[in-house]
């Protein structure tokens, strides 16, 4: 009597033949860097031993899980966000994961996204880009027992990849001291914006503090802050530029805006950067386009290291808080 065809393993005998868990089966799968050498090995040996074929909906199925990362993030178009999701879509596509996304442009959307978005079953963890996440929020979460990592800024129960904004506002005026300039102004957004953004305000601070280590005193009437977008940014420096004692340079908080203040110089026929250098933050594509010089932040980067830490802690590790401190000027014909 001929056998009949041989059952194909699944993860789960695997797990049994290596003597490690499933857990740790998946994140040797996944190429999850938090198994140690000699265990991965072991897995690897079992895998092949067993001709085990892994497929993500076999994989989902043995760990009840999605295969589905939920990522919430303001304003999708607005480039800084654009370059965060290609690293995290590169990042989980490569481990087998999918992204679902939700746009968050009004302070409803915004509540909505985690009463209801980041609770449902379909996705096996939360990326919170720019947005702040309130305690009550972190308590839901947390007994959801959903896996949340943040980007762009930090919440100290949860594990967050951020930069310095600070700091980078001291490299930004820093640079246009050292090219000579001591009426320095300043574009950035509200600090009473609906969303709790809290970096332009960062980056102000630093640009005060840089003003004040170099013996300049700050001018408020050279400082002016509105809602974010090149359009909002055009109109205040259309009106600061027009001043008697306008400022030989201006440090927009973001290359979006540095956009609008271009645009500001241009209609004004101030000539960049012999009658006002203009520098940004982010480095977004169009900066290279437009010859800004701008702060360079890790935008792709941090969007791929954040996925990577919320696979780490879907895989069951607990990931620390990161701070990727990886800010330079990029120097180019604005300045």
């Amino acid at each position: 009597m001929e056998a009949g065809p041989r059952r194909q393993a699944t993860i789960r005998d695997v797990a049994r033949h290596a003597g490690v868990s499933v857990a740790t089966v998946s994140r040797v799968l996944n190429d999850i860097p938090v198994v140690r050498s000699e265990m991965r090995e072991r897995v690897r040996d079992a895998i092949a031993e067993l001709g085990y074929r892994p497929s993500s909906t076999a994989r989902s199925l043995s760990l009840g899980r999605s295969q589905a990362i939920g990522v919430v993030a303001p304003f999708f178009t607005t480039p800084s966000v654009v370059e965060r999701l290609r690293g995290v879509s590169q990042r989980a596509g490569h481990h087998g994961y999918g992204l679902m996304l939700f746009d968050v442009e009004t302070p409803e959307q915004r509540a909505g996204a985690f009463r209801d978005f980041a609770r449902l079953d379909r996705v096996d963890g939360l990326l919170v880009i720019s947005l702040p996440l309130l305690d009550d929020e972190v308590d839901a979460l947390e007994r959801d027992g959903l896996p949340v990592v943040m980007i762009d800024i930090g919440h100290p129960r949860v594990p967050h990849v951020v930069i310095d904004d600070v700091r980078g506002g001291e490299l930004a005026v820093e640079h246009l001291i050292a090219r000579g300039h001591r009426r320095i102004g300043f574009v950035g957004d509200r600090p009473d914006n609906p969303f709790g953004f809290t970096s332009s305000e960062h980056r102000r601070r630093g640009f005060r503090r840089a003003l004040r280590r170099a013996g300049l005193r700050p001018a408020p009437g050279l400082e002016v802050r509105g809602r974010h977008g090149h359009a909002e940014a055009r109109a205040l420096a259309l009106d600061v530029l027009r001043r008697d004692d306008r400022p030989t340079a201006i440090f927009a908080a973001s290359d979006t805006q540095a956009v609008g203040v271009l645009e500001a110089a241009r209609a004004l026929d101030l000539r960049v950067p012999q009658d006002v250098a203009v520098i940004g933050f982010d480095d977004i594509e169009a900066a290279e386009l437009l010859g800004l010089t701008t702060v360079r932040q890790p935008l792709r980067e941090s969007g791929a290291r954040g996925a990577d830490l919320l696979l780490a802690a879907i895989a069951g590790a607990a990931p620390p808080a990161e701070e990727l401190d990886a800010l330079t000027v990029v120097e180019r014909r604005t300045t």
